[in-house]
C-alpha cells in the first residue's frame, strides 16, 4: 500500500535528483517496470543500463531522465527511504500506486497529487486514515499542504 506523509518532514529526501545521481545503479534501468515507466513518462526507450534514447534529447544517461522518473526509480529501489514525490507530475501517480502494490512504500508530498477518478487505497500517515478517492484524500491534504 502507498503511504503518504503530507507537508514538510525531517526524514524526506528532498533533492531526489542529487540523490539519484549518486545512488542509482545501471541494472535498475533495465528492469521491466523501470523501462515501462521511462517509456510512459519520458516517452523514451532504454537501450541499456547506461543509455536511454529520448525523442527530444537523443541518447542520454539515466541522470538525464525527468525528475519524476528518477523519483519513481528511487521509490522502487530504496524502500526504506522517504522521497519527496512532489518532484513528480500527476502522470507519476499511477506508477506510485503500482510500485506500492507488492510492498508498502512511503512518500512525502507537499502538494495534492491527482491519483485520478478510480478507487485506490492510500494510507495517510498524518491522520492514520486509509482513503479510497480523491475527495477523501483532498479533504485531509488541505490541512497539511
Amino acid at each position: 500500500m502507498l503511504h503518504i506523509i503530507f507537508g514538510d518532514i525531517e526524514d524526506a529526501v528532498y533533492n531526489t535528483a542529487v540523490f539519484f545521481k549518486n545512488d542509482y545503479e545501471d541494472n535498475w534501468i533495465i528492469e521491466p517496470l523501470v523501462k515501462e515507466m521511462i517509456h510512459d513518462i519520458d516517452h523514451s526507450e532504454v537501450i541499456d543500463g547506461g543509455v536511454i534514447d529520448s525523442p527530444v534529447l537523443g541518447k542520454i544517461p539515466p541522470v538525464g531522465l525527468s525528475g519524476g522518473v528518477k523519483t519513481l526509480i528511487l521509490v522502487l529501489f530504496e524502500p526504506k527511504k522517504i522521497f519527496n514525490a512532489s518532484t513528480c507530475g500527476d502522470n507519476c501517480a499511477k506508477w506510485l500506486l503500482k510500485i506500492a502494490e507488492k510492498e508498502d512504500r512511503t512518500i512525502n508530498l507537499r502538494h495534492i497529487m491527482d491519483f485520478g477518478e478510480n478507487k485506490f487505497e492510500i494510507y495517510v500517515q498524518n491522520t492514520g486514515t486509509i482513503v479510497h478517492s480523491m475527495k477523501e484524500l483532498t479533504d485531509i491534504a488541505v490541512d497539511y499542504v
